[in-house]
Order: structure tokens, then C-alpha cells, then sequence
């Protein structure tokens, strides 16, 4: 490893924004919120904050004094306690690698709707005309103009994985300017890191506050605040509450990628990383419910609009078929008159086809969505009805911006760090090195800014990093109590803070925490197996909507390669470095036997 002096934070703020910018990310905008409504709405806090008091806060304690204890990236960190453990460190840098491949094309994504939010009428607010301009495009009505400026527009998307074409040539220069920003964020190092946490680490939060004050003042929004905050406390007793509950704070806090241990190692050997890990796993989860609170309400002001458009469309109807006055039947009375004509004319209201209830709003509600779909449809979808829909437009798709950038400084930090460390690579200079790790992203990342890009994109998503996140956490975290010692690790915190962690601490390190991972592993590979065949929502233009595919051979292959990849790099470093130390053995005791015999 190389010797070199070691660059440090200018002041412990940087290293408290550079973990918030890092962590605090789009997963708090667009996973924690469909959990909530997936799992009872406020209930869901429960399970959440119990998970982040018993798993959340000690491994990230645990990330950041292994970070700052040994100055070095993951690899040289684990290397350090034990070479066997290399591996550890390769994990983590290859899972970041694959994280990096892809993250970014979600940047381009902001990138895109950003671009188009400079328009007099926003593209994705009404169907485009068709070729010969008589109508909007078929595959626009069939679907909505939202899903089709994603779909269509944005992606280009194919109808499967196994149907390819040529690179998107808008996607894929929005893709190069983010890695370019990317590059130029992280072009020296900490130093310029540092700097750039100011803004990226704060400007989201005010975004979301305008956006909180925006959104509780919209019609309806009330009723999507009282969803989430009223609990369903039967979804306590549901065990996949508690798992999700458990992967949520998880990968919130972006555990196992190598990036905590990175930023940590940069910082001087007493800062008081005990006080910071606590600091910033609060910060991150009141985020996530700060941020539901927004997308609540707007949730609530889009469901309001749908379901007050449906009972519109109802009176409509009655009033046709029943050819009754304009002013009998108004939005108040629907359901009274939708009761009335049916005990009255039942054979004439059978006709209609309506549904026993044709307009629902907790049904509008209960409609979750998450990821890509709740971030650049939902979220458009409610911003093309606001007044002034342009700001809004602007405003929304530049906090996504700066959330993935801050993201990315962490996921390309976690890989640059640990090879720095090398001495192969510390006599390269910053900006080539950094330049060199962005240019290898940025050629590999362009095949998903192909028709089936958006696919690939999904398997790297759903596949990338869960199994072999939860893998290196639980080997992480035995080795620093069973291998490494947990009395040990204690002396080691007392030498940096001044004194020992308490038994809140230890408890966690050495039972509490290990049985949860234990537990989130066993159910992964169960939930995985029980699955079957590995599906993917593919985008039927026919249709106008999504619909279920398995994935082929060699996609299915693919994925496997995705799951193992990283986890080998543990036991197959730990392999090389027994052969390595056996072959160097038996080389000195042959030099020693010469010896012997030599005259």
C-alpha cells in the first residue's frame, strides 16, 4: 500500500454533508414513501425506527471507526485486519462498480425532463400529433401522456429485453454530461468533494420544503397526508413489513458499498465519528419521512383529481343515458342518483357496465407505485396539473439531479479510494486517475441508452447489489466481533474518541445485528428461489401498458453472473492469499534445507 500523506476533510461539517449527500438519496423520494403505503402508512414508522435503532446505526457506526481507524479505502482497510480479508474490500469496490454502471443513467433521465421543462406546454402534458397529423399518436392514447413521454420520448424503449438497437443519441448525451459533472465534482479528490457537499447536500432539502409548502396547499392534499398517517396496525403482525422495513434502512444508509469506509478515512484520527453516525442516520430517515410527506401530498392532490374526474365522467353519463337536466345531477349527488336510477330503471343502468362503485378515492390511493414509475410518471403526472407546471417541472427535476449527483460522489468515491491505496495507482495524478475511472463507467454505462437499455437497467437494479450487500455487511460484521474482537475494535474507539462504546454498542455488534442479517439472507435466498423464473415489466406499445416477461437464457444467466461475482471475490482472495503464503512457506524452507547442507 502506498505511504503517502493522506488528504483530509477541511473541517468535520464536509464529512457530515458528504455522508448525507451520499446517503440521502433517491431511494428516500421514490422507495420510502411505497413502503409506507404499501405497509400501513404511519404504522410502517414503527418497524422502520426500531430497525434503524437495531441495525441501521451500528453498522454504520462500525463502517465509519473501521474507516477512520485505518486511513485506508475498503480493500487496504480489510487488508489490514486480516489479509484473508481482502476480498471484503474487492466486494465492496465491485459492488459500487456495478452500482456506478447504471446510477447514472437515472441523472440523464433528470437531465432529460429538465431540458423539456422549458417549453410553453410541457411534452409530457398531452399526446403528440401523429404522422399525418389528423390525431395524437395511437400508442399515446392507448397508454398516457406521461407513460408515453417516458416510454416513447425519453427511453425509446423496446417491446423485450432480446429486441436491441442503436444508442438513444439524446439519453446518451445526457448521460456523458453527467458523468462529465461527475468527473469535475470529484476531479481532485477530497478536496474538491468537499466543496461541492455544500450545495448538493442542501439544495434538495429546500427544493423539498417549497415543495412541501406547494404540495399541502394543493386541492386534495389532505387526504394523501391523513393516508399516510393513519397506521394499520395489522400490517405489524405481516413478517414482510418488518423485512422491508429492515432492507430500507439497509440500503438507505448505503451500507457494504465501501463508501462510508472511504469518506471516513480521510478524516483526522480523533474526529468524534460516534456523534456524526448518529447525526446522520437520524437525518437520513427524517428525510425519508419528510420527503413522504410531500410525495403524500401530492399523491393525495392526484388522486383527488382522478377521482374527481371520474365522477365527472359519471354525471356525464347519467345525464346522457338518462336524458335527465343539466342541474340535477351535480358532484355531490352522484352516488345518491347513481342509486336512485339503478332501484328505478335496472335493466337501462345495467347497460351502462358501471361498477357497483365507479369512483373511489382510497382506491386512487391505494395505487402504489415506486421507483422510476413513481418518480418520472406519477410525479409528472401531478406537476402538469399545478399552476405554473414549468417551475415546478424545474424545480422537482433538479432536486432528483443533485440527489443522484450526491449519490455518486460516494459510488465513485468507494471505487477510487481503495485503488488509490495501491502504490501501482498513487503515483498517478487525480485528475487522470479519476478521469480513467469515469471514462471506463461512461463507455460501459452507454449500452443503457439502448432501446433495451431500460431492461438492463432493471437487472442491475434488482440484482447488482442486494445479495451481495447483505453478504459483505454479515461478513463484516463478524469479522470485526468474532475475528477481529470485539474488545479489540473497543480499544481501537477508545485510542480515537477517548473512550470505550457503551453496551448499547457491543450488543448490537455482537448479537442483535448479526441474527438480522443472518435473518434478511436466509429470506433473500428463499424469496429467490421461490420466485422461479426472473421476471421484468416490459413496455407493450399495443397495449399502452406494461406487462410481465420472464427473462431469457442468457439474461437469466446474466443475473446469476451478477449475483455471484461479487461475493466470490471473498473466498477466492482469501483462497489465493492461503496458496500464496504456502507456496512462499515451502520457498524458505527449502532456502533454509540449502542452507543446512551447504559446506
Amino acid at each position: 500500500m502506498g505511504k503517502d500523506a493522506r488528504p483530509n476533510w477541511d473541517n468535520p461539517m464536509q464529512f457530515v454533508l458528504a455522508c448525507v449527500s451520499y446517503a440521502v438519496g433517491l431511494g428516500n423520494v421514490w422507495r420510502f414513501p411505497y413502503l409506507c403505503q404499501m405497509h400501513g402508512g404511519g404504522g410502517f414508522l414503527i418497524p422502520y425506527m426500531i430497525m434503524l435503532v437495531l441495525e441501521g446505526i451500528p453498522l454504520f457506526y462500525l463502517e465509519l471507526a473501521i474507516g477512520q481507524k485505518m486511513s485506508l479505502g475498503s480493500i487496504g482497510a480489510w487488508s489490514a485486519i486480516s489479509p484473508y480479508l481482502g476480498g471484503l474490500g474487492l466486494a465492496s469496490v465491485m459492488t459500487s462498480l456495478y452500482l456506478c454502471l447504471y446510477y447514472n443513467i437515472i441523472n440523464a433521465w433528470s437531465f432529460w425532463y429538465l431540458f423539456h421543462s422549458f417549453q410553453s406546454v410541457l411534452p409530457w402534458a398531452e399526446c403528440p400529433l401523429n404522422a399525418n397529423l389528423t390525431g395524437p399518436v395511437e400508442e399515446c392514447e392507448r397508454a398516457t401522456p406521461t407513460q408515453y413521454f417516458f416510454y416513447r420520448e425519453t427511453l425509446g424503449i423496446s417491446s423485450s429485453i432480446e429486441e436491441n438497437g442503436g444508442v438513444h443519441m439524446g439519453q446518451a448525451l445526457c448521460f456523458l454530461l453527467s458523468w462529465i459533472i461527475t468527473y469535475l465534482f470529484i476531479v481532485r479528490g477530497v478536496k474538491s468533494t468537499g466543496k461541492v457537499v455544500y450545495f448538493t447536500a442542501t439544495f434538495p432539502y429546500l427544493v423539498l420544503f417549497v415543495y412541501l409548502i406547494r404540495g399541502v396547499t394543493l386541492h386534495g392534499a389532505i387526504n394523501g397526508i391523513v393516508y399516510m398517517f393513519t397506521p394499520k396496525m395489522e400490517q405489524l403482525a405481516n413478517p414482510t413489513t418488518w423485512i422491508n422495513a429492515a432492507t430500507q434502512i439497509f440500503f438507505s444508509l448505503g451500507l457494504g458499498f465501501g463508501s462510508l469506509i472511504a469518506f471516513a478515512s480521510y478524516n483526522e484520527y480523533n474526529n468524534n465519528f460516534e456523534q456524526q453516525a448518529i447525526v446522520v442516520s437520524f437525518i437520513n430517515s427524517g428525510t425519508s419521512i419528510f420527503a413522504s410527506i410531500v410525495t403524500f401530498s401530492i399523491y393525495g392532490f392526484k388522486a383527488t383529481v382522478n377521482y374527481e374526474n371520474c365522477l365527472e365522467s359519471t354525471r356525464v353519463l347519467l345525464l346522457n343515458a338518462f336524458s335527465l337536466s343539466e342541474d340535477s345531477i351535480n358532484m355531490e349527488n352522484v352516488f345518491e342518483w347513481l342509486e336512485r336510477l339503478n332501484s328505478t330503471y335496472p335493466q337501462q343502468f345495467a347497460e351502462l357496465g358501471l361498477p357497483d362503485v365507479p369512483c373511489d378515492l382510497n382506491k386512487e390511493l391505494d395505487t402504489a407505485v415506486e421507483g422510476t414509475g413513481l418518480a418520472f410518471i406519477v410525479y409528472s403526472e401531478a406537476i402538469k396539473n399545478m399552476p405554473l407546471p414549468q417551475l415546478w417541472s424545474v424545480l422537482y427535476f433538479s432536486m432528483l439531479l443533485l440527489l443522484g449527483m450526491g449519490s455518486m460522489l460516494g459510488n465513485v468515491t468507494a471505487i477510487i479510494t481503495p485503488l488509490r491505496d495501491f502504490k501501482v495507482f498513487s503515483h498517478i495524478s487525480n485528475e487522470l486517475f479519476n478521469g480513467l475511472v469515469c471514462l471506463f463507467c461512461l463507455l460501459l454505462g452507454f449500452g443503457f441508452t439502448t432501446p433495451s437499455g431500460n431492461y438492463w437497467f432493471t437487472m442491475f437494479n434488482d440484482y447488482g447489489a442486494t445479495f451481495s450487500l447483505l453478504f459483505i455487511v454479515l461478513v463484516e460484521v463478524i469479522t470485526v466481533s468474532y475475528i477481529y474482537g470485539i474488545r479489540r475494535f473497543e480499544k481501537d474507539i477508545e485510542d480515537m474518541l477517548g473512550h470505550r462504546p457503551n453496551w448499547y454498542w457491543k450488543i448490537m455488534w455482537g448479537g442483535v445485528s448479526p441474527v438480522l442479517l443472518i435473518a434478511l439472507f436466509i429470506f433473500y435466498i428463499i424469496n429467490y428461489i421461490q420466485g422461479g423464473t426472473p421476471t421484468y415489466q416490459a413496455w407493450n406499445k399495443d397495449k399502452g401498458q406494461s406487462e410481465v416477461m420472464e427473462y431469457p437464457v442468457f439474461g437469466q444467466l446474466f443475473i446469476g453472473l451478477l449475483l455471484a461475482s461479487s461475493v466470490c471475490c471473498v473466498p477466492l482472495t482469501a483462497l489465493y492469499v492461503y496458496c500464496r503464503k504456502r507456496r512462499h512457506g515451502s520457498h524458505h524452507k527449502r532456502q533454509r534445507s540449502i542452507s543446512t547442507v551447504s559446506p
